[in-house]
């Protein structure tokens, strides 16, 4: 072993050769000033499906962005093979501010959020009025959701042959939720269609409900068979074939330029994640009430200064009711 002294010379000092060359690294990394705007359609093990122009293109997530990941909805920038053809990459380098997120957990115990879609301005609500019967909590838990997350509501009650929608409609005509009722029939005329694509146009709508209340058979007929052809095919490099609502999976509607985002059939939606606090947002005729409150007041608890609210005329008692509701949605079952 060769031992060095006091006063050693650089020549007897032997450094070891960099086997990956002699180029320094460095933490900058670089701009892609030239990358190319586009949109995540769908997510599949590490693969996206984006819109680059009029381009469905295949990329990864660049191993620079960490941890954080592309969801549908998101608008990204892409560098790489951008054209589009069979067996090419992209890779995406940025991810663009989210002006909305819809989240949900497994259960109200699961600490794990998943993050659904991002950037959708509406969040259709889609619920049979019988087979199978209507799950109020559920659609509770899809407001507060929605709320939440900054995207406005729509509820869509679907099979308005086998069950009258009045007493659904009683349940949330405190809330002001634009809707739409439709039937079997109307679903394999086209009436339907028309009657729920006019609340879409022009806007990026996330479709939720639980299997069997007709989600997927409405998003089809809302978007033409072309369409869902062109976005809907999945590129080699996954293995994977059709869509079948397995991941979530924009759409677009012909017209105004809006676009559909199906998402699998969910039976729960759980609410870890959500900040009560937040929620009394969506409520903008009780929200100044909530100033003589104590803090962290839960409002729904003896000291809660909405009921003076209410009671002074300021709002109506139902919409209080609604609120109390959907805030303790966390407590009860969803199928209670």
């Amino acid at each position: 072993m060769r031992r060095y002294g006091k006063h050693t010379d650089e020549d007897d000092i032997r450094s070891r050769p960099n086997r990956k060359g002699n180029r320094p690294r460095t933490n900058i990394r670089p701009k892609h000033e030239d990358a190319a705007e586009g949109m995540v359609l769908t997510v599949d093990r590490g693969r996206l499906t984006c819109l680059v122009e009029d381009r469905v293109v295949m990329a990864m997530k660049a191993r620079e962005l960490g941890r954080k990941a592309a969801i549908v909805g998101d608008r990204v920038a892409l560098v790489g093979d951008l054209s589009g053809a069979k067996d090419t990459l992209a890779r995406i380098v940025r991810i663009g501010e989210r002006t909305s997120v819809l989240r949900r957990t497994a259960d109200d115990d699961d600490p794990y959020e998943r993050v659904v879609v991002a950037n959708a301005d509406q969040l259709a609500i889609v619920t049979a009025l019988a087979d199978p019967e209507p799950r109020p909590r559920l659609i509770d838990r899809c407001l507060v959701a929605a709320f939440d997350g900054g995207l406005e509501p729509l509820l869509v009650m679907t099979k308005s042959d086998l069950a009258p929608p009045d007493k659904l409609l009683e349940l949330y005509g405190a809330l002001d939720i634009p809707y739409v009722v439709t039937s079997r029939e109307e679903l394999e005329n086209g009436d339907a269609a028309d009657r729920v694509r006019a609340q879409l146009d022009g806007k990026i709508t996330a479709f939720v409900g639980h299997s069997g209340v007709g989600k997927t058979t409405l998003v089809n007929a809302l978007v033409p068979e072309e369409l869902r052809r062109t976005t809907g095919h999945v590129n080699a490099v996954t293995g994977r074939g059709r869509h079948t609502t397995t991941s979530a999976l924009a759409l677009p509607l012909s017209g105004d330029g809006g676009w559909v985002v199906d998402t699998p059939g969910v039976r729960s939606f759980g609410l870890a994640h959500i900040d009560p606090s937040r929620v009394i947002h969506a409520f903008p005729d009780l929200e100044p009430g909530t100033e003589g409150c104590p803090r962290a007041c839960s409002h729904d608890e003896p000291d809660c200064a909405l009921d003076a609210w209410v009671a002074e005329g300021h709002a109506d008692p139902a919409r209080l009711y609604s609120l109390r509701r959907l805030l303790s949605t966390r407590e009860r079952k969803e199928g209670d």
